[in-house]
């Protein structure tokens, strides 16, 4: 949790001051919790795929700090070679899968993948994460209804941070308890407090055991606040600051700092050890960026799916 916090908060000090970073840019800050907590309870051949919010979720699932920071510089040993930037993190061997721009287009892409792993007979369950604005996208309610017809190892997560974009969720949504609408399709589903990793392991390994156990998908909304505004460009003028403050003073990462303390589990050393490798980590991750190559011209056409016997394309 503390890597996913430093890293994010380290690349927007590059992109805001440095200037080192373009495009756009989604802030992971707040909802650590949910990172660690649906690691913790996962294997590594699980898939993870998400939305454009990726940095936090990739980084958890393996993408190095070195790759990671590279792929927004837009360098060629970023984990998307440098072509995919911000929203596109991606990493084959981490069963990673993204990192979409498209809004809830991922929602589709995850039931398909848990329709793949099912198909081939493995043992995995597909985390497929969305932001609570995907979920008044029609794709939601088709990957549904398919999921449950086919009994699909997938969990859907709902990291509901309270706001799509600028608009709050009861400004566009007749249902405000969004783990409900699992309801019209007799889907399991429950609502989880994305402020405690505790929590999002629990409910993500009860989730994931009916997945392998062959009894299908879940949905799962978890509550969450994201610190920062939607994009880096934007000022949140939407919220109060008292509703953010409300929001940091349950900061994920401060409350398990007090769990570790309070149960002895850890020292003020051992944190403090923790810090300084973090420290350490996040500044080789800059360094590595600014010194590896930009993508070569070359690498412009590759990894773009042609069919070269395409019947509908003619000179």
């Amino acid at each position: 949790m503390q890597l996913i916090r430093q890293f994010e908060l380290k690349a927007e000090e590059m992109y805001k001051m440095a200037g080192k970073i373009r495009g756009f840019f989604h802030s992971y800050v707040g909802q650590e919790a949910i990172a660690a907590g649906c690691l913790s309870a996962t294997q590594p051949d699980d898939p993870f795929i998400t939305s454009y919010r990726d940095h936090g979720l990739g980084i958890a699932k393996g993408i190095t700090p070195n790759a990671a920071m590279a792929e927004l510089y837009g360098k060629a040993t970023g984990c998307a070679k440098g072509k995919g930037g911000s929203m596109h993190f991606f990493s084959k061997e981490n069963a990673f899968y993204g990192g979409h721009g498209i809004v809830g287009a991922q929602i589709g892409v995850g039931t398909g993948l848990a329709f793949a792993e099912q198909y081939k007979g493995t043992n995995n369950v597909v985390l497929c994460f969305f932001g609570d604005g995907a979920a008044r996208q029609g794709i939601l309610h088709e990957s549904f209804n398919l999921a449950m017809l086919w009994n699909l190892p997938i969990v859907y997560i709902c990291e509901n941070n309270h706001y799509a974009m600028g608009t709050a969720v009861n400004r566009s949504s007749n249902v405000i308890d969004i783990y409900k609408l699992a309801d019209a399709y007799e889907m399991p589903a429950d609502q989880v407090n994305g402020m405690k990793p505790e929590d999002v392991h629990d409910a993500i390994a009860r989730a994931v055991k009916r997945g392998r156990e062959g009894d299908g998908p879940t949905l799962l909304e978890i509550k969450t606040y994201r610190y920062k505004g939607h994009s880096i460009s934007d000022p949140s003028k939407y919220r109060t600051k008292e509703e953010l403050d409300s929001y940091k003073s349950q900061d994920p990462i401060l409350e398990v700092l007090t769990v570790l303390k309070e149960k002895n589990y850890a020292t003020d050393e051992d944190i403090a050890a923790i810090d300084k490798k973090i420290e350490e980590v996040v500044a080789e991750c800059v360094k590595f960026a600014e010194e590896s190559p930009w993508p070569d011209d070359s690498e412009a056409l590759k990894d773009v799916y042609v069919d070269q016997n395409y019947p509908f394309i003619q000179d």
